[in-house]
């Protein structure tokens, strides 16, 4: 509980510190108090992954068919953080955001054991909001042959089960979320080696949009204890620039926007369609655009 307390004390920390960065930004750009009145159109941003550029578009083509007006920032951001810093100093109104990403992002962040929007909500500063995030996520996975998934639904306990010396590597492993094999042995009792080399790993560390999982027929295993954090996909916007329409609008992408949706939508665009191309065939084929 102490460990609890002590994190709740630094998100709050947190939370004060942006209020005064929010405070300051408002008055120095101006952005918030331009879209209080209703003016000038709502500026979308993305990172420079694929993953960010066709989910905003996605959240561009669903505002624009709501009658919202649009803009996309001229630049790219280099990563979810930059993204983030952006629409806390107002530079720009809505950009996908990453559960786990995002608290980092902030000034103390910390992922606070519970219910995530909860703690979305007290990490973020007045003026900016967290949208209810979709089901898809764009986070770190474990993934094994189907040769080596024993199960129908394998989870990363059952990987203590084999009599095989396991190792654990991959494309995604010096990402900040990947899990240790301290992390695992803790958590699940599996005593994975670290792999020398990434081809040569039986566990994959990997993206969740990764094309090599489908490539491959890779199975991806369930963390029941949640040893990775969550990296759902979410609207981050500044809250006067995107009404109740818009908020709605968004909302319509949440149920349908899987994974392996995102995946797909992934791949299309690195096989040469543009985001806005796939965004509008996607949304399309979904019922959520004419």
């Amino acid at each position: 509980m102490s460990g609890i307390r002590r994190s709740l004390r630094t998100i709050l920390c947190a939370v004060c510190s942006l209020v005064v960065v929010s405070g300051c930004a408002n008055k120095v750009t101006g952005t918030y108090s331009d879209h209080a009145d209703g003016a000038g159109p709502t500026v979308i941003g993305s990172d420079s992954s694929t993953e960010s550029r066709v989910v905003a578009a996605l959240y561009g083509e669903l505002l624009t068919a709501a009658g919202e007006e649009v803009k996309t920032a001229p630049t790219g951001y280099r990563s979810p953080a930059d993204t983030v810093q952006a629409v806390l100093g107002g530079r720009i109104d809505l950009t996908p955001a990453y559960e786990s990403t995002m608290l980092r992002a902030l000034p103390g962040g910390q992922v606070v054991p519970g219910d995530m929007s909860a703690t979305l909500s007290m990490a973020l500063p007045p003026g900016v909001v967290a949208l209810p995030p979709a089901a898809a996520q764009r986070g770190v996975v474990l993934a094994v042959t189907r040769a080596t998934a024993r199960r129908h639904e394998p989870s990363i306990a059952d990987l203590g089960e084999t009599d095989r010396h396991l190792t654990l590597g991959g494309p995604a492993s010096g990402d900040p979320d990947a899990p240790t094999t301290a992390a695992l042995k803790k958590a699940y009792g599996v005593a994975l080696a670290r792999a020398g080399t990434s081809g040569t790993a039986d566990v994959l560390v990997l993206r969740s949009t990764d094309p090599a999982i489908t490539r491959n027929g890779l199975v991806v295993l369930t963390d029941p204890q949640v040893v990775i954090p969550p990296e759902h996909v979410f609207p981050l916007i500044s809250s006067p620039a995107v009404d109740a329409t818009g908020r709605a609008a968004l909302a319509r992408v949440n149920t349908l926007l899987t994974t392996e949706q995102l995946a797909g939508l992934t791949s299309s665009v690195k096989a040469g369609r543009t985001p806005a191309m796939a965004a509008r065939d996607w949304l399309r084929s979904k019922g959520l655009l004419r």
